[in-house]
């Protein structure tokens, strides 16, 4: 079976600056792929990448064996890819339940008036914020969400478009530390309950290593390591190249 997501020499160049430079990498169906290095390392431009919110200026990404190289994002999307990303685009006066009720709309190319009806409410919108323990919270304005919640709400987003492959830019960003272990749980549940293939950047190593099926390391937009967490902690080329740097 073709992997899930292939990567093949891809890179990106703006003027004259290489941000991600021949990334080759193969991910498995069901596998949890975990991204880390300093701020500046590509990580989040790979994502881009991979995402389709910019074009590559070589090598190839392919989706289930299909070359989507230069597909749009609403056609990757429709592949089953979806992602979120490092700063929350929520809107602060609209409502949980009526963020996820325009992602459904968006996902099945229906009218909004549909998808504020009661049954399609309780067909897609309420499993969903039930699944991402949001339902007592379906009639607050975002704004008056806690960070972790919007965390939250930004995974119901995506998962009501029921995504194969999920991309999550550091979804721990902003979260208190009380809340990381809930949300931590839920995109555990996600992976191993639910069978998503998940990549993910986080600087949170402790988060990650009970997570990850294996570690990418990211360094001057190259791929540095690839290998299981216990692997890469323990190259000692990861350890000189950011010796003194927490990962």
């Amino acid at each position: 079976m073709a992997p899930v997501l292939r990567l093949r020499g891809l890179g990106w160049s703006v003027g004259g600056a290489t941000i991600v430079d021949e990334v080759s990498l193969d991910v498995r169906e069901g596998e949890f792929l975990a991204f880390i290095g300093p701020n500046g390392a590509g990580k989040t431009s790979l994502f881009n990448l991979i995402s389709g919110l910019v074009p590559a200026t070589r090598g190839s990404i392919a989706l289930d064996g299909a070359d989507v190289t230069a597909e749009s994002v609403p056609a990757r999307a429709r592949r089953g890819l979806g992602r979120t990303f490092q700063t929350s685009s929520l809107w602060p006066a609209m409502t949980v339940a009526d963020h996820v009720r325009l992602a459904a709309q968006a996902a099945s190319g229906g009218s909004y008036r549909i998808w504020r009806r009661a049954s399609a409410f309780a067909e897609r919108v309420g499993p969903v914020l039930e699944r991402t323990g949001l339902a007592h919270r379906a009639g607050v304005p975002s704004a008056d969400l806690s960070h972790g919640e919007k965390r939250k709400l930004e995974l119901a987003v995506l998962l009501v478009g029921e995504p194969r492959l999920m991309l999550l830019d550091e979804p721990m960003a902003g979260v208190s530390a009380e809340e990381v272990p809930a949300l931590t749980g839920l995109i555990r549940s996600l992976h191993r309950d639910e069978g998503r293939t998940v990549l993910m950047v986080e600087h949170h190593m402790d988060v990650l290593l009970g997570l990850a099926d294996r570690l990418a390391v990211m360094h001057h937009g190259t791929l540095l390591a690839l290998d299981t967490p216990q692997a890469v902690t323990a190259d000692p080329v990861v350890q000189q190249a950011y010796l003194g740097e927490a990962l």
